[in-house]
């Protein structure tokens, strides 16, 4: 499995990139603060944690921009219950 993440500012969504499908979280940036607002994985991702992967790398993405978070997407709300070594990262 290949997989390559990135910060496709264009159009403001994190993608990661599987076997030529593209998981995404879309977000809303201000100079402050990054809203994560949704998650998409395409079905011939499913049940292989690609969610958890792009979900891990785009909070450690945040993480190195040193602004505060705001998510209102629920895949990655029950992601950050889960590993609440992200709490930090809200604003």
């Amino acid at each position: 499995m290949s997989e390559a993440f990135r910060d496709n500012a264009a159009q403001s969504r994190f993608e990661l990139a599987v076997d030529g499908h593209t998981a995404f979280v879309v977000y809303r940036k201000t100079p402050d603060t990054i809203t994560l607002v949704h998650t998409e994985v395409p079905p011939e991702l499913g049940g292989r944690g690609i969610g958890s992967k792009l979900a891990r790398a785009t909070l450690d993405a945040v993480r190195a921009q040193n602004i505060k978070l705001v998510v209102t997407c629920e895949f990655i709300q029950g992601f950050m219950k889960k590993h609440p070594e992200y709490d930090d990262l809200l604003g």
